[in-house]
């Protein structure tokens, strides 16, 4: 008698938390509307990514402070540099903030 072959294993996926059902009563999206979707999504993402941005522009602003005011552990050039990044970047980091303010 021939071995029979294992199950096969179910397919199973997971979905995300925050993806959409589709709706069986709603006519089908326009390619125009899907347009529009993706731009809207195109944008979103483009937001996250400049806040994101932000975020490690104050994280490098902190860590070229603590660099500048480290004293002679650190060389002269490298604690010029991280003094003269301590003061550009937070404003550079609000400066990314307003305008990501401005486009919303």
């Amino acid at each position: 008698m021939p071995k029979r072959p294992p199950p096969a294993q179910p397919d199973l996926r997971l979905v995300k938390a925050e993806a959409e059902i589709y709706d069986l009563m709603r006519k089908p999206e326009t390619t125009a509307d899907r347009v529009k979707r993706l731009q809207l999504e195109a944008r979103a993402l483009a937001v996250e990514q400049v806040e994101a941005l932000e975020a490690v522009l104050m994280q490098a602003a902190t860590l070229a402070r603590e660099i500048a005011e480290g004293g002679d552990a650190y060389p002269v050039g490298a604690r010029e540099i991280a003094g003269r990044l301590a003061a550009d970047l937070p404003s550079k980091s609000e400066t990314l903030k307003a305008i990501v303010s401005r486009t919303l």
